[in-house]
């Protein structure tokens, strides 16, 4: 397994207010479209608690690579994981109220990968029938709470759109652009290694970075995870260290200075 790294980087450009890159701009088409034509795809790595994950798939009938994409924005699959706005475990779960709506009644149970990942899955489904399939609702509900986005809302709060947007993000990574099937790839996640490269207050000035680093060095693998601080961090995974180095030189010659 190859360390996850934190890299201070020198960012040379002014960071602007801008949309976040591959989040396309109609959302709830674009979930919908994935429900109707992505929804069989397998996930391009073979991701933690892998088992867990296809055991929850199939009771509640929803794509893994859903929930993968869910676990990925919400967690990094880490089971130990805890916001400072009380959720818990991969899917984040919010003790108590949440987690009792659910039939769990101890904290300590959240902290089982496989418990906790059956747990968002079935909330996800249930809020999947509240919003009548509208996968960009139900994701609002997941974060911000149904009782916040009504049934057939036309908009939704900025920070719910946000959240849909996110998940979306992490969806096309899990997927690997749709063309990657475990079968053929195999690549352990936890065998990939991440860089940290800033770490921001706001969402949109992470999103603002990995636009303008995207655009001068294409051939980057970068991603930005919502941390239980609440604070945002942009990250780069790499391949071994050969592959770190190939992405330093392109850091480099993008005008990023790694110290």
């Amino acid at each position: 397994m190859l360390q996850r790294v934190a890299v201070a980087v020198a960012f040379l450009l002014t960071v602007q207010p801008l949309a976040a890159r591959d989040v396309p701009h109609d959302l709830e088409a674009a979930w919908a479209a994935y429900i109707d034509r992505g929804a069989n795809a397998e996930p391009a790595y073979v991701f933690p608690h892998s088992s867990c994950f296809a055991a929850a798939a199939a009771e509640h009938k929803l794509p893994m690579t859903l929930l993968l994409a869910v676990a990925r924005g919400e967690s990094d699959f880490d089971p130990a994981a805890r916001s400072k706005a009380n959720a818990h475990g991969v899917m984040q779960i919010r003790w108590p109220v949440t987690a009792r709506h659910l039939g769990i009644q101890r904290l300590s149970q959240l902290y089982d990968p496989c418990t906790n990942i059956e747990a968002g899955t079935r909330y996800l489904k249930e809020l999947l029938r509240r919003y009548e399939g509208n996968l960009h609702l139900a994701l609002a509900a997941y974060n911000y709470g149904p009782g916040r986005i009504p049934v057939g809302a036309a908009t939704i709060p900025n920070g719910a759109t946000w959240y849909s947007g996110y998940i979306y993000r992490h969806l096309d990574y899990v997927m690997g652009d749709g063309g990657v099937a475990i079968a053929d790839h195999g690549q352990l996640y936890s065998d990939l290694g991440q860089s940290t490269l800033l770490t921001f207050g706001e969402p949109y000035r992470a999103a603002a970075f990995i636009e303008r680093l995207e655009a001068a060095a294409p051939d980057l693998e970068l991603d930005w995870f919502r941390r239980g601080t609440g604070e945002f961090e942009v990250v780069m995974s790499y391949a071994g260290r050969d592959e770190f180095d190939r992405h330093a030189a392109m850091l480099r010659r993008a005008g990023f200075r790694l110290d």
